[in-house]
C-alpha cells in the first residue's frame, strides 16, 4: 500500500502526539489516601473556639473572619496519632492561619481552649509558613528562620500544598514540595486535626477568607510512604524553644552533665543514687528509704523570684518532690534539707496520699503537708511524663500541673504562718520565708525521672 505525503504526515503527527502525551502524563498516585472532607458537607467535623464562619463552597471548605471572637477551629471528630496528611489551601494575604495536628480541647485546660501543634500558614513578610507553633502552650518550636528555601516556596494569592508527617516523636512538613520543618518533640502523641481561622483586630477587615481542599490522610503502612526530610531536626528535649529564649528562660540542667548541681549536703554531685541516660535524670530506687542512696541534689545557685518548669515521670508507688527556698544548712542531720515542697507522688498507691496535716496535703502537686492541690488536677498515668510548674513572685506562689494551676498561696502571710504552725515544719523558725534558696530534687528512695528542667528569673521587666 502506498502512503501519500499527507497520510504519512498525519501518521507521524499522531504518533508524536501520543508519545508526547505519554511522556507528560502525571504518574498515578497509588497511595491509599482517605478523604477527610467529602467535598459536600462538614460531616465528621465540628467547630471549637471562636465563631468564625465555615461553609462548603464548590467542593472546598471556606473559612471567614469575624470580629470580636477568639481563634476558631474546624476540628475532626476523630483523633489521630501517627499519620501523613496532605491538603491544599489558598489564603488572603492579610491573614494568619494554621493547621492543628495532635491537638486537644479539655474543659480543665483554659476553659476548653484548643491547644497543640500548629503547622503555620503565614503570608506575611516573615514567611514562616509550614513552621511549627505550639498553640496555647509553648509558642514557637520550629520557626522558618534558618530555612530560606521553604520561606520562598509559599505562593502569595495562589494555591499552596502542604505535606505533614507525624510519626512517633517526629513531625516533618513540606510546602509545595520543599522540605520545611523537622521537629522532634513528644509533648503530645494524639489529638484531632483542625483548620484555623485566626481572630482579627478592629483594624482588620471582616470576611477575609482562607480556603482548603483535597484534605486527605494516611494512617496505615506509614513506613512505606514516609519521606525522610533533609532538614536538620530541632530537638526540644533539654533545649530552649525559640519562645523560651525570647522570654528569658535558661536551662537549669543541660541534659548531659551534673553541671550546676551538687548533693544537698555535699560539695559535689553524689557518686551514687542518680543516673543520667538519654537526656533523663533519674533518682534510683533504694527500697523507699529516704536519702539512703545518693541523697537529695540542689542547684548551686540560689533563686528568689522565679518561674520553674520540670518534667517528671513516676514509677508505680513512687514518692519524690521538688523543693524551693531550700536552706541546706538548716538541718545537718539525716533526711531531706528543709524547704517548701511541690509534692511528686503516686496518689493511688503510696500511703502518703492519705496522710498530712491537712487532708490531701501530701498528694501530687500539693504544697507538701500544708495545702492540698485541686483534686481535679490533670495527672497523666504512671510511666508517662507530667510537667510541674512553680511560680514564685514576691510572696505569691503558684503550683501548676500539666498547664493547669492547682493551688496558690502567699508566703509570710498570717494564713501561711498558721498552716506552718499546725504542720511538721513548726519547729523551724520562719520556715519557707527566706528571700532566696536552692532548688532541690528529692531522693526519697524511689525511681523517679526528670528532664526539661528550666527556670526564668522574674523581674519588673519580664512580669
Amino acid at each position: 500500500m502506498k502512503l501519500n505525503k499527507l497520510t504519512l504526515w498525519n501518521a507521524l503527527s499522531i504518533g508524536a502526539l501520543v508519545l508526547f502525551s505519554a511522556c507528560n502524563e502525571t504518574p498515578k498516585d497509588n497511595t491509599p489516601w482517605v478523604d477527610l472532607f467529602d467535598g459536600k458537607t462538614l460531616n465528621g467535623w465540628n467547630q471549637k473556639g471562636g465563631d468564625a464562619k465555615y461553609e462548603v463552597r464548590d467542593g472546598m471548605i471556606v473559612g471567614s473572619t469575624v470580629h470580636d471572637t477568639p481563634n476558631s477551629f474546624m476540628t475532626t471528630d476523630k483523633m489521630y496519632d501517627d499519620f501523613i496528611l496532605e491538603l491544599d489551601y489558598k489564603v488572603d494575604s492579610s491573614m494568619n492561619s494554621g493547621i492543628q495536628i495532635r491537638s486537644n480541647s479539655f474543659p480543665y485546660y483554659r476553659d476548653g481552649r484548643v491547644h497543640g501543634y500548629q503547622i503555620e500558614i503565614d503570608p506575611s513578610e516573615r514567611a514562616w509558613s509550614a513552621g511549627i507553633y505550639d498553640e496555647a502552650r509553648r509558642g514557637w518550636l520550629n520557626p522558618m528562620t534558618d530555612n530560606p528555601e521553604a520561606q520562598k516556596a509559599f505562593k502569595q494569592n495562589d494555591w499552596n500544598h502542604y505535606r505533614i508527617e507525624a510519626i512517633g516523636d517526629t513531625i516533618q512538613t513540606w510546602i509545595n514540595g520543599v522540605p520545611a520543618a523537622n521537629l522532634v518533640d513528644d509533648k503530645t502523641s494524639s489529638g484531632f486535626i483542625a483548620l484555623q481561622v485566626h481572630s482579627i483586630g478592629d483594624d482588620k477587615q471582616e470576611g477575609t477568607e482562607i480556603i482548603w481542599k483535597n484534605v486527605k490522610i494516611l494512617t496505615d503502612s506509614l513506613e512505606k510512604y514516609n519521606k525522610p526530610s533533609p532538614v536538620k531536626p530541632i530537638v526540644t528535649k533539654n533545649n530552649l524553644t525559640t519562645s523560651e529564649q525570647k522570654d528569658g528562660w535558661k536551662l537549669l540542667w543541660d541534659g548531659q552533665t551534673t553541671d550546676g548541681w551538687r548533693g544537698a549536703r555535699l560539695d559535689e554531685f553524689p557518686e551514687k543514687g542518680w543516673k543520667i541516660e538519654d537526656g533523663v535524670l533519674s533518682v534510683l530506687s533504694s527500697g523507699g528509704e529516704e536519702s539512703a542512696a545518693g541523697g537529695d541534689i540542689v542547684t548551686k545557685d540560689l533563686y528568689g523570684n522565679f518561674e520553674l518548669k520540670v518534667d517528671f515521670k513516676l514509677t508505680e508507688g513512687a514518692n519524690s518532690g521538688i523543693k524551693y527556698f531550700v536552706d541546706t544548712d538548716i538541718n545537718k542531720g539525716p533526711g531531706s534539707s528543709i524547704g517548701l515542697e511541690y509534692q511528686i507522688l503516686d496518689d493511688q498507691r503510696h500511703p502518703d496520699a492519705k496522710l498530712g496535716n491537712h487532708e490531701g496535703s501530701r498528694t501530687v502537686a500539693s504544697l507538701y503537708d500544708l495545702i492540698q492541690a485541686d483534686p481535679d488536677k490533670p495527672i497523666n498515668p504512671i510511666g508517662e511524663w507530667n510537667t510541674a510548674r512553680i511560680v514564685s513572685d514576691g510572696n505569691h506562689v503558684e503550683h501548676w500541673l500539666n498547664g493547669v494551676k492547682v493551688l496558690e498561696y502567699e508566703r509570710k502571710s498570717d494564713a501561711y504562718k498558721k498552716l506552718v504552725s499546725e504542720s511538721k515544719y513548726k519547729k523551724w523558725p520562719n520556715f519557707g520565708e527566706s528571700d532566696k534558696g536552692h532548688i532541690l530534687l528529692q531522693d526519697h528512695g524511689d525511681l523517679v525521672s526528670f528532664r526539661n528542667i528550666k527556670i526564668r528569673e522574674i523581674n519588673e521587666e519580664n512580669k
